[in-house]
Order: structure tokens, then C-alpha cells, then sequence
């Protein structure tokens, strides 16, 4: 077909090249913030704050045509396999934020397959970075075009990598799916064995096990016979290079407060001083719980 994959050692290269020249076309809109702390639940969740309401609003505007059939070419970062196709993030907040997308069309709805989590695993084996899929509208999709996103790491400028580290302290290798402690609402959570981004296309077939087996423990429709089975419910998935995290929704929002599957590793996004204050009253533990569901169901 003329693909040529993902070459080895190339795609942060790639990244910073594309976001280059993106922004020089003005094919890439990066929207400046600033940032709090909030301290809750024994973590020190980030909150981005928008310094322009106005210009989110206009990338929010809802796109009637499929933005990735094709992705814009000053977008374009690297074929990653047959499959897949790494896009910046047109409308950014974070820097250098990928998006990994299929070359055809497959409904955001549907479950990942052994296919999505390869080509997620060869990026996240160039740099590292946090992986996540927002399952559905419900849990923070803007797109219906099936999109997995990595961001790289840290995600906060101080602290650690990820905020919720913390809550993973002692918890020791769980190797099927368990719980974090401190979650009380329903989730899956797993550890991964060591260096394992060092071998993706192995990482991508045990991930995908995995992946089977937390959707199962949550009392989710697993990937089955089709190869496009869909999900049964709204939900979030976050992938690290030590652990991977699954949490099914109930809705996006908190009073006007959208979250996606960032919230869950402590990294927040709000439009207003306003909607930061709201934040700090609820408390970012609360959001999260109020947008899933009961792990007692």
C-alpha cells in the first residue's frame, strides 16, 4: 500500500518538527493557559486554566465532516503501521498532544483493538508519555472517529509525572486486574511488569489481555468475535510504561465542568477563574466520583 511504519528512534523528532511548522501555517492552534494546585485526597491534582474563553469556544464549534478522513497534511506527524496514523491535536492546550488515529473509519464507541493498542505502544515506546482513550461522548470524546491521545511526560511542571502517583505508592505488582485504594468509585486498575515499552508489539498483545480482562472486572462488554465490538458503557482507559487504569462514566460533566480521562491521572482542564473556583468547592476527588459509578453496585 506504500506505508511506510513508524521508524524507530524518529517520532519526537517528528513531534517537534510538525508543531513547528503547524503553528508557522496556522494549521495548529495552541491555546495559551495558566495553571493551580489543588490539594485533595492525598494528591496534588493540576488544574489548567484557559487564558481565552473566547477561542476555545470557537474550536469546541462542532465539525459536521470527519476531521481525519484525511487528517490535514500540516498536521500530519507519521504513519505509524498500516493501521494508524499519528495527528497533532489541532486544537492544543498541551503541548506536543498526539493523537493516534485510524486510517479508516471506526466509531469512538467501539472497544480498542490488538491493533490500537500496537500503534499506541510504538509511540510510547519513542518517548515517554500518558496514553488514554476517551470512550464515547459521554467520557470527553470531541470526535466519533476513533482516536487514542498521548500526551508526554510530566504532566504538571512540578511534583510527580503523574499527579495521582502517590495513590499507587505500596500497592505492589498487580498483574490482573484490582482497585486503587483510594478510588471509591468503580475502576480497574493493573501494573505492568518492567520495560515494557522496550518490546510494543509483545507490550500490545499483553496490554490487550489486560484490557479484556479489567473491561470484565467492571462488569463491561469485552471485545469479542467482531472485530468492532462496542462498548457497553461510557468509559475512560489511561496507559503508562508502569501501569494502565479503567474507569467507566456515568456523564462527562460536573456542574458545567467537562472532564475526559486526564482528570483521572490528576491533571485537570477548566475555561474560567470561575469554573477553577467551583473546582477548589466540589474538591477534584468529588468530580470524579460524581461522574462515575458506585463500586458497591
Amino acid at each position: 500500500m506504500g506505508i511506510k511504519p513508524l521508524e524507530k528512534g524518529t517520532l519526537w523528532h517528528r513531534v517537534v518538527r510538525t508543531t513547528e511548522h503547524a503553528l508557522t501555517s496556522g494549521a495548529l492552534r495552541s491555546f495559551p493557559t495558566v495553571h493551580a494546585f489543588i490539594e485533595d485526597g492525598g494528591v496534588r491534582f493540576f488544574v489548567r486554566v484557559l487564558a481565552s474563553l473566547r477561542e476555545k469556544s470557537v474550536a469546541r464549534t462542532k465539525q459536521d465532516l470527519d476531521p481525519f478522513l484525511p487528517p490535514e497534511q500540516d498536521l500530519t506527524v507519521a504513519d505509524i503501521t498500516d493501521t494508524h496514523v499519528a495527528v497533532l491535536n489541532k486544537f492544543n492546550v498541551v503541548d506536543h498532544h498526539l493523537l493516534i488515529v485510524t486510517r479508516h473509519f471506526e466509531d469512538q464507541d467501539s472497544l480498542l483493538t490488538l491493533l490500537d493498542l500496537e500503534a499506541l505502544w510504538l509511540c510510547m515506546a519513542e518517548y515517554d508519555g500518558l496514553g488514554f482513550y476517551n470512550g464515547g461522548r459521554e467520557a470527553g470524546a470531541s470526535q466519533q472517529h476513533k482516536h487514542l491521545q498521548m500526551v508526554p511526560l510530566p504532566l504538571a511542571p512540578a511534583g510527580p509525572p503523574v499527579p495521582i502517583a502517590p495513590l499507587l505508592q505500596g500497592l505492589g505488582q498487580i498483574a490482573a486486574p484490582g482497585t486503587i485504594p483510594a478510588f471509591s468509585f468503580l475502576h480497574s486498575y493493573v501494573r505492568l511488569r518492567p520495560n515494557i515499552a522496550d518490546t510494543p508489539r509483545e507490550a500490545a498483545i499483553e496490554t490487550f489481555e489486560l484490557y479484556t480482562a479489567m473491561l470484565k472486572s467492571v462488569g463491561m462488554n469485552a471485545p469479542g468475535t467482531s472485530p468492532l465490538t462496542r462498548q457497553s458503557q461510557p468509559y475512560c482507559f489511561i496507559v503508562t510504561r508502569e501501569w494502565m487504569l479503567l474507569v467507566p462514566w456515568s456523564r462527562e460533566h460536573i456542574e458545567d465542568i467537562s472532564l475526559n480521562s486526564l482528570a483521572f491521572a490528576g491533571s485537570f482542564f477548566v475555561w474560567s477563574d470561575q469554573q477553577l473556583d467551583r473546582l477548589k468547592a466540589v474538591g477534584p476527588m468529588h468530580a470524579l466520583t460524581a461522574v462515575t459509578l458506585s463500586a458497591r453496585r
